[in-house]
Order: C-alpha cells, then structure tokens, then sequence
C-alpha cells in the first residue's frame, strides 16, 4: 500500500475510532430514520452532548445527514456499512470460536 492509501484509511480510522462512531452508524444501517432520542436509545449508553459531536462529525464526514424524518446513513454511509457487515459474519464466527475454549 502507497504512502496515500495508508493515509486515506488512517483518515477513515480516526473517524470511526471516536467514541460511539461505529454504534452509531450500526444504529442506523436498517436504512430507516431515527429521531435524535431514538438513536441516542438505539446506541445505548451515549449521553446527549457525546451524540451531538458524533453526528456533527459523521455529517461533516458525509456518513450521514438529517431528513425529515430524522438521521439516516448517506449513500457512502450505506457503502461502508456494506462493507463492514463482513466484520458482522467474523465477529460472530470469532465468538463462536471463542466460546467452545
């Protein structure tokens, strides 16, 4: 990998290290809209203040946007839960794995 690449999945990373990143756009990968407080249920755990800068990060990241019915995942939001749903697959083979030890 180029020096670039290394830097654009790094960029990504950063993004979704943040604290709730990842649940939050799991919250939303159904495709339906949810309302500030059925998202901030939907996370589990996340006060008001820390989902505002979630969602103001994952907009300004263009991962997901307000409509009228509420927060719902971009077109490149959908893209990259496309493309985490194989962690989904390994997770639960891995915790399969795991629980026969």
């Amino acid at each position: 990998m180029s020096s670039k690449e290394n830097a654009a999945v790094f960029q990504l990373f950063e993004k979704l290290e943040c604290r709730y990143a990842l649940r939050v756009l799991w919250a939303l990968r159904d495709g339906h809209p949810q309302t500030f407080r059925l998202l901030q249920d939907s996370v589990g755990g996340i006060t008001p203040n820390t989902l505002n800068t979630r969602i103001k990060e994952l907009r300004e990241a263009g991962f997901m946007d307000h409509g009228s019915d509420g927060y719902i995942v971009t077109p490149s939001g959908q893209d990259l839960l496309k493309r985490l749903s194989d962690v989904q697959a390994f997770a639960n083979r891995w915790t399969a794995a795991r629980a026969k030890k």
